[in-house]
């Protein structure tokens, strides 16, 4: 072997870090969210449905699928994503745009509402399917690419106003029909284009913009300022049931909790506890130390993340590694606080734990899109 190519083979392995810290994270949380899931859901599944596996059985073809897809999405050059495709010469970012697009608006004509919101496209035996899930990285990639284009007009508020006016017919159609999904792909924007900035002082003035919107679009929705009634009186508003049954949760688990499968509130006291309140069992059945061990798991999850983001290759690899990095961050953050009772009400299932097939496919496909960045590092770690 000649000298030449033992240098090319060195720089090979250098091209081919993986970030099996990372994959072995996003696995833990995703096994532990499957026992979890049984453990919270097995009573009211053989309840209602005679079989106490359902809610299990289907979590985990889901898991399956999404490890599948993550190995997969891994394994390919993110940077394809904004390549011109080789025979119609269009970069896949703009038909995901489209398809995005084309989902919400079929959504808000014809979706299917369940519990008061219509969230969900009904796909018949494949189940039910939420585009909202779809856009966040839509949201995520359209714009790394829009900021990687031209990253400098970030330093006036003029470009960030263009970046937020080009994806705001996503997040409008996001907003009409699911709020806390809306803010979510505004945070993703956002901590995307600020990241890139260099001049930050006019986030100020964005971040009241928002705040003042969101109280506007809360006036306009009865049932959306309700909520805040619900949070400010819980014990004796009649909607207030399922938080306040959280909370009994969440205070009965103690320090070491009543042990794995013990939980008593999952028992039909809180609705739907394998979706949106499952911290809420995880705190009642392993306690405090339970509650603070899994958010652990998820503060390395987002630390492994962040060490991807800063050493990316290129700046849109990094500000994808940005994106989900925000979107995995405010979504831990709004689940606990809503179980928790620190904010008022809203729907955003704990990322990996929670019931929800198509959330926890999004999630994996977001984990892969960063561990494909992960493998493009150059350097050994």
């Amino acid at each position: 072997m000649t000298r030449d190519d033992m240098e090319q083979g060195k720089k090979l392995k250098k091209r081919r870090y993986y970030d099996y810290t990372l994959l072995f994270l996003v696995l833990t949380l995703t096994c532990f969210g499957l026992v979890m899931i049984y453990s919270v859901s097995y009573y009211n599944a053989n309840k209602y449905y005679s079989d106490p596996t359902l809610f299990l059985r289907k979590q985990a073809i889901f898991a399956v699928a999404g490890t599948i897809l993550m190995v997969i999405i891994s394994k390919f050059d993110y940077r394809l994503y904004i390549s011109r495709m080789p025979v119609i010469k269009i970069k896949p970012i703009f038909l995901l745009y489209l398809l995005c697009m084309a989902l919400q608006l079929y959504l808000v004509l014809f979706g299917e509402s369940t519990g008061g919101s219509q969230r969900w496209i009904n796909l018949g035996p494949l189940g039910k399917f939420q585009p909202s899930e779809i856009t966040k990285i839509c949201v995520l990639l359209f714009t790394a690419y829009l900021v990687k284009l031209a990253p400098r007009r970030l330093d006036k508020f003029r470009g960030f106003l263009r970046i937020m006016l080009i994806m705001s017919p996503l997040i409008v159609l996001v907003t009409l029909e699911n709020l806390s999904t809306g803010i979510i792909t505004v945070v993703i924007v956002v901590a995307i284009c600020f990241v890139a900035s260099r001049k930050k002082g006019y986030y100020i003035f964005c971040a009241l913009l928002f705040v003042a919107f969101i109280a506007v679009f809360i006036i306009l929705f009865p049932y959306r300022s309700e909520r805040i009634d619900v949070w400010r009186d819980i014990e004796n508003h009649p909607k207030g049931y399922q938080i306040l049954q959280g909370l009994y949760a969440i205070a009965s688990g103690g320090l070491f909790g009543k042990g794995l499968g013990q939980g008593v509130q999952k028992l039909g006291y809180i609705p739907e506890a394998h979706n949106d309140m499952i911290f809420s069992v995880i705190c009642e059945e392993l306690g405090m130390v339970g509650a603070f061990a899994v958010l652990f798991l998820f503060l390395l999850l987002l630390w492994r993340i962040f060490l991807i983001a800063i050493n990316a290759p290129d700046l849109f690899g990094s500000l994808v590694a940005t994106g989900v990095l925000a979107h995995v961050a405010v979504q831990v953050l709004i689940n606990v606080s809503v179980v928790t009772n620190t904010i008022p009400s809203t729907g955003i299932p704990l990322p990996f734990i929670s019931y929800g097939g198509t959330s926890l496919l999004v999630l994996m496909i977001e984990m892969g899109m960063v561990l494909s960045i992960s493998n493009r590092i150059e350097g050994e770690r």
